[in-house]
């Protein structure tokens, strides 16, 4: 499943500034569902006014993957101009007693950039959301790391811009789903980390089924694991929890 980003083919201009990107998955310890109820509804309001609490410059959403995935029951979606914003607020949740009941099984790390291919319908197209994520607008959430193999990286620009179009084209036959594609290298262990945003589930599923038959998808080395979250404030996924 190839999903690399449309480009801007913009002149070139002033670099706007980049975003840290930052999904983080936590599954929650049984041994909490055993404590008293007091001390349940207490753990669970100092942690939602942790994730609540945010600093500046900085965007998080919120995730259910409740009964959607063995190892994790929710998944946050944070974005800062500086890793730091990041950090701080993890910091704030792991001073929370229920931090000790929460396992962290998945952590992926990007950035924002434009990408290098040309969108062969509109060259222009979404240029600045390439760098300037506006998440949330969608109920659903679909999410996971992507790697490339290296014989992609050593073909011509310009047979990896007509592989491209393809799969572009592809993509545009689903307007209902946004695609927000973050990267990676040197960053953290997949080439890129991709969401999807859609208020239909199946859309993403056709999209990424007929996506399987174009060529780009002979140089896929990994896209897994994925992700299936729907989008829940955080007091309504602790309700879910306990």
């Amino acid at each position: 499943m190839s999903a690399e980003p449309a480009p801007t083919g913009r002149p070139a201009e002033a670099a706007p500034r980049r975003q840290f990107v930052s999904f983080v998955t936590y599954r929650l310890d049984p041994a909490f569902r055993r404590l008293e109820a007091g001390q349940k509804q207490a753990a669970r309001a100092e942690f939602a006014a942790a994730v609540a609490h945010k600093p500046d410059d900085f965007i998080g959403l919120t995730y259910s993957c409740v009964g959607l995935k063995r190892d994790a029951d929710l998944l946050l979606w944070r974005i800062a101009g500086d890793v730091e914003a990041i950090q701080q607020h993890t910091a704030a949740m792991n001073r929370t007693a229920l931090a000790g009941y929460l396992h962290q099984t998945h952590s992926f790390l990007s950035m924002t950039k434009r990408s290098q291919y040309l969108d062969p319908v509109d060259p222009f197209h979404d240029a600045e959301s390439r760098t300037r994520l506006i998440p949330g607008r969608r109920r659903f959430l679909f999410v996971y790391p992507f790697v490339k193999t290296r014989p992609w990286y050593l073909l011509p620009l310009e047979q990896r811009q007509e592989i491209m179009n393809e799969h572009i084209q592809g993509g545009n036959r689903y307007p209902s789903v946004k695609l927000n594609t973050t990267y990676s290298f040197g960053l953290d262990d997949q080439d890129f980390v991709v969401a999807f945003e859609t208020d239909e589930p199946k859309d993403f599923l056709d999209l990424v089924q007929d996506l399987r038959e174009t060529r780009s998808s002979l140089y896929t080395q990994r896209d897994t694991p994925i992700f299936t979250c729907v989008q829940k404030p955080m007091a309504a996924i602790l309700e879910e929890l306990f």
